[in-house]
């Protein structure tokens, strides 16, 4: 059976937005999936935009949201809330497409206890180890962010068992070809 949602998840600083950047330049898989913009509390990073990378929007708009069952899941990840709008969900099936979300290990989890094993494919990225994971984190975000992510990255990596399927992201190309594998079995 074809999933409903496809899940790219993993610590933060694995690599997940540039392999969905790359993936999604795969013909034969952009045309059956659509990306889930996710709304976020955090700060807007440079060369973030508003719409096409998150919605950005503040506490209090984002509790409002989740005060009327807006989001399909929604979770707090290094003291930022982020959350998948129902109407992406809606969206995609009306076109017929399959969402393609980058989310947290708690947002996968709740997908899958609310849609189902049947209607989720959960795809978890992994660092080739906690080394590389810090270097690539000290490229984009502030010491203090460092040691949280890198707490948060040692108790995500323990819950990978629990997913559909595991890609250690050592090299971009290798880790690309076993996602695209993966997914294109799933989406036929």
């Amino acid at each position: 059976m074809r999933p409903e949602v496809v899940v790219l998840t993993g610590p933060s600083g694995v690599g997940k937005s540039t392999l969905i950047h790359k993936i999604l330049k795969d013909e034969e898989i952009a045309k059956k999936l659509m990306f889930s913009v996710s709304h976020t509390t955090r700060e807007r990073r440079k060369g973030e935009r508003n719409g096409r990378d998150y919605y950005f929007v503040s506490k209090q708009e984002f509790m409002e949201m989740v005060k009327k069952g807006e989001f399909l899941e929604w979770a707090k990840v290094h003291n930022n809330l982020y959350g998948t709008h129902i109407k992406n969900l809606t969206e995609a099936k009306k076109k017929n497409k399959i969402l393609l979300l980058d989310i947290d290990v708690q947002g996968a989890k709740k997908l899958k206890r609310k849609l189902g094993k049947s209607k989720t494919l959960l795809i978890f990225i992994r660092p080739p180890s906690m080394k590389e994971l810090r270097k690539r984190l000290i490229k984009r975000a502030d010491t203090t962010d460092i040691v949280i992510r890198l707490k948060n990255a040692k108790r995500e990596i323990k819950e990978m068992k629990k997913f559909d399927f595991v890609v250690t992201n050592d090299k971009i190309t290798k880790a690309l070809a076993e996602l695209k594998k993966i997914i294109k079995s799933a989406i036929r």
